[in-house]
């Protein structure tokens, strides 16, 4: 990774394209039989495309999806005699991924028909590779061909259904990216300067319904606090929305995040200089922000979306160890493919991803299909099963996901994807009002048609069937989004500093402040508070949230956990009226859980109160150290490490040599114990190691190694060590 200054400052890394990106190929979807789009009446034919283009594809393989589903869901849900028993993304890959044989078969088969960039993707669950266009349609026997399409422009698609050859069709189920079409757009939205938003508080429930205004008001409640640039503009500032979900009493206790790392999936990108104005004005600190661009060269030009959704992950978890932004282009391939990139990405895995984006369910079938919707939920299900928890915007369209090129929603009810798949955390849309003191007073699902035709998404998936910890709530046998709702609505909306000129400053070249809504940002806010938890769950030694939904369910069902989750009664995210004259009949607040604001809004302190008595503890472990009497001839230390239930261990050793200050560091691999026990660890010397400690063997100085145990998250950090172990290394 390189620091450039090309409009990310001097704090951000950027990484060029990234290689083995994580399984969720969401990007990279499959397609068995791709559709054609010649006969879509939103498509226009522009011709066929060039044979020399270049087109990026990923392969789903096949693999025991089943299987690594019901691992994930065993890890993940309060009471299993497994939860919170998580796995490094490694141990999964082999346990779950394809089998060698798979691997090798599908690997020399591109590589001989001339693929380029050909590997296996770290989950094990597809393969990538480039090739020319025109290989593409020899190998596929199809044609693809360049279609235009309102805001999605140009892209490539097959003219005909797609062919797996015969010789992959036992180790391959599907293409992905002969259709280029962009799959996702970003949520975040500005509020409208013409506008004419009612001047009076809220209107009662009943003149809502009765009269269909939008929930949305601009004026302010509660105390704002901030500079005073900032203060004197109409959104919510961050102690407000900090103070009424219950962020406050955790930063007060020292949680802001420090030790967790964040991902961020945008398809957009931001200044430095915006987010430093931003942190400048609440008195806030930045955390590190590396960029990564997946599937780019260089960075994107800066947006709206990225800038809000830093911002106010930054409010939420200033102190964050870091913040990783993928970046892609709004292709399924790439933007897919940057939902997996943080589990590849060495050491700098996240504890939490939130993407803002989203398509409503047809779209996203249409474009990956069957096959690459089933890697796609793999590789969602494998970041659950290494206890990295996601959360998604369940969309800005109401129950009326799908939009038209012009990007207005069409007729119909859909619900937006991945808020709607059951690894990931759906994030719905509200407003509040809010007293004084910052708490909430009352809230209603936010919609703001006829005005705006926007509200908070909800409703039924298509896609799947409703996951175990929803039993109980529903008795519709489908999945049901969002999960729990926050604020999104754009009136007042979330004050951000933003001088994108897309997005923020449109035919402006002075900064600004302004009011942006969302479930945009109510995503990376959730994800923000699951950092929070994660830290305080270290802190006094357990395990990490993972896969947020069985815990947020099973606390909802537990009388003594009144208060962690509020429910919302008030308001619809219903735009039939705005869209096609008449409702769509889905979907209404109403009491307990509903289709507009799930379980309703949720108080991170209660929360985290309520997660510490659930989660599981971290394993005990204890070391000691077999004699070894010739070490540095050996080339590595041993260490004997007990565990006292199942764990991922290993051990790591610190070396005084004479009175240096400079000390030695080494750490051997992770052993996964599957059961309480014991494993003799080696912790090997590094060469530059080796050197200096033969060096002070033969000037006879004083050499002492303390050695610990550790038991390690599969990202390999540290969550709990023993006391050191001392002992001297020999001449």
């Amino acid at each position: 990774m390189v620091n450039t200054s090309r409009g990310w400052g001097a704090a951000v890394g950027w990484a060029g394209r990234m290689g083995a990106i994580w399984a969720c190929a969401l990007a990279a979807a499959a397609v068995l039989t791709a559709p054609a789009l010649a006969a879509s009446p939103r498509a226009t034919w522009v011709g066929m495309a060039p044979p020399s283009g270049t087109i990026a594809l990923a392969l789903p393989l096949r693999a025991n999806i089943a299987g690594l589903e019901r691992f994930a869901a065993a890890v993940s849900t309060p009471g299993s005699p497994s939860y919170g028993q998580y796995e490094p993304v490694s141990v999964l890959a082999r346990r779950f991924g394809a089998p060698a044989a798979v691997r090798r078969t599908v690997l020399h088969y591109l590589r001989a028909a001339g693929a380029r960039s050909v590997k296996v993707d770290v989950t094990g669950l597809f393969a990538d590779a480039t090739m020319k266009v025109g290989q593409a349609q020899r190998l596929f026997g199809t044609s693809l061909s360049r279609y235009r399409a309102g805001r999605a422009g140009q892209f490539m698609a097959p003219s005909a259904p797609a062919r797996i050859p015969a010789a992959l069709r036992s180790s391959v189920t599907g293409i992905v990216g002969l259709n280029t079409k962009p799959l996702f757009g970003t949520s975040e939205r500005m509020r409208p300067a013409t506008a004419q938003w009612p001047r009076t508080g809220r209107m009662s429930t009943t003149e809502h319904a009765a009269s269909s205004t939008e929930s949305g008001y601009p004026q302010r409640t509660g105390t704002a606090a901030g500079c005073s640039a900032a203060t004197s503009q109409s959104g919510f500032t961050p102690n407000q929305y900090l103070t009424a979900y219950g962020y406050a009493p955790l930063q007060g206790a020292g949680l802001e995040g420090q030790g967790e790392r964040v991902a961020l999936i945008e398809i957009d990108g931001f200044k430095y200089s915006d987010l430093k104005r931003f942190a400048s004005c609440f008195g806030l600190p930045i955390p590190r922000i590396n960029g990564y661009g997946v599937g780019l060269r260089k960075p994107l030009p800066p947006g709206g979306e990225s800038t809000l959704d830093l911002e106010v992950l930054d409010a939420a978890a200033p102190k964050l160890q870091a913040v990783d932004v993928y970046e892609s282009s709004p292709s399924a391939v790439d933007v897919l493919r940057s939902l997996t990139a943080p589990l590849s990405n060495g050491a700098a895995k996240p504890d939490v991803i939130s993407a803002s984006l989203g398509s409503c369910e047809p779209a996203t079938l249409e474009t990956i299909g069957y096959s690459g919707l089933r890697t796609v939920e793999g590789s969602l299900a494998l970041a659950a099963a290494s206890g990295i928890s996601i959360t998604a915007a369940s969309g800005d369209n109401g129950s009326s996901a799908c939009l038209d090129p012009s990007g207005r929603p069409l007729p119909g009810l859909s619900v937006s994807y991945p808020a709607s798949s059951p690894w990931v955390t759906g994030v719905g849309g509200t407003n509040i009002s809010l007293n004084a003191a910052n708490q909430i007073v009352s809230q209603e699902v936010w919609n703001d048609s006829p005005l705006v035709v926007a509200a908070g998404g909800g409703g039924v998936s298509d896609l799947f069937r409703r996951p175990n910890y929803q039993n109980g709530f529903v008795t519709s046998g489908r999945r049901i989004v969002p999960d729990v709702s926050m604020l999104a609505d754009v009136a007042p909306g979330y004050e951000i500093y933003c001088t994108a000129a897309r997005d923020c400053s449109p035919g402006q070249h002075s900064a600004q402040w302004t009011q942006v809504g969302g479930t945009s940002a109510a995503a990376p806010l959730l994800a923000g508070g699951l950092a929070l938890i994660d830290q305080d769950l270290r802190r006094q030694g357990r395990q990490n949230v993972g896969l947020a939904n069985p815990l947020l369910y099973t606390i909802d069902h537990s009388a003594s956990d009144a208060g962690v989750v509020s429910d919302i009664v008030a308001g619809d995210n219903d735009l039939g009226q705005s869209v096609q004259g008449r409702p769509f009949g889905c979907c209404s607040a109403q009491p307990g859980f509903d289709y507009a604001s799930g379980l309703g809004s949720v108080n991170l302190s209660g929360l985290a109160a309520a997660a510490s008595t659930l989660v599981p503890p971290i394993a005990g472990v204890r070391v000691t150290v077999p004699a070894q009497p010739h070490p540095v001839a050996a080339g590595h230390l041993l260490a004997r490490v007990f565990c006292s239930d199942r764990c991922l261990l290993g051990a790591f050793v610190r070396i005084q040599v004479g009175r240096s200050r400079r000390r030695i560091t080494e750490k051997s691999r992770a052993y996964l114990l599957r059961r309480a026990g014991a494993r003799t660890v080696r912790i090997p010397f590094s060469r530059p190691a080796l050197r200096r400690l033969r060096a002070a063997i033969s000037r006879r100085e004083r050499i002492t190694a303390t050695v610990y145990g550790a038991v390690l998250d599969p990202s390999g950090i540290v969550e709990a060590r023993t006391r050191g172990v001392s002992l001297r290394i020999h001449h």
